[in-house]
């Protein structure tokens, strides 16, 4: 009976991990998965509405990571090719949910003039949990243009919709933040004093 040759790593060192994860060790294979758990959460919880949908995106990505290791190119930082399997796997969960619609409506929603000060005032944390409340389809547009810098192009080919529907899901994605800023933060407005409108008002 032959006995499959473990390949030597150290669990300090990115490469030699790799190099495991290659030859199919699931020790090292778990050491990736340790290595760059918070980072890969990071990336697609922006893309979820809740925990359930974010585990469910890292658990997909890592499986595509593992499956398709041998093409990564090692002299590019592993981050990189990383977060890239990460968005492409939210947007493949966001494409799989065929009651996503790609617009949403916004007629006679009241919308709130916010200006930079306001924003620098709520936390990282506050600003995601309030991007996870969008509609997914504005979500998905607003983290792919804003945070990850897709240009609309790409987002329309991501996901299959035309390059206007991209421009204007980000437009009302931005519209229906700062509704959502306005009401969970109302003080903030007294403070600095931002009017409300209506969105179809001149």
């Amino acid at each position: 009976m032959f006995f499959k040759k473990k390949h030597p790593y150290r669990k300090d060192d990115l490469d030699s991990v790799i190099g495991a994860c290659l030859q199919e060790n699931r020790e090292a294979q778990r050491i990736l998965v340790k290595m760059f758990f918070g980072f890969a959460k990071s990336v697609c919880m922006r893309y979820s509405a809740n925990n359930e949908e974010t585990e469910e995106i890292i658990n997909d990505g890592f499986l595509k990571v593992f499956n398709n290791l041998s093409k990564y190119d090692q002299s590019l930082p592993f981050k990189a090719w990383l977060r890239t399997i990460m968005v492409n796997t939210a947007i493949d969960h966001y494409r799989k949910n065929e009651k996503y619609q790609h617009h949403v409506s916004l007629d006679d929603m009241e919308i709130a003039e916010t200006g930079g000060d306001i924003i620098s005032k709520i936390t990282a944390e506050e600003i995601l949990a309030l991007i996870r409340r969008l509609p997914p389809a504005y979500r998905t547009v607003f983290t792919l243009h804003v945070i990850d810098n897709y240009t609309h192009r790409e987002i329309a080919d991501m996901l299959g919709i035309k390059e206007g529907t991209s421009k204007s899901n980000l437009q009302d994605a931005r519209r229906k933040l700062q509704l959502m800023i306005k009401n969970t933060y109302p003080h903030l407005y007294l403070s600095y004093g931002l009017k409300l409108t209506k969105l179809n008002e001149n």
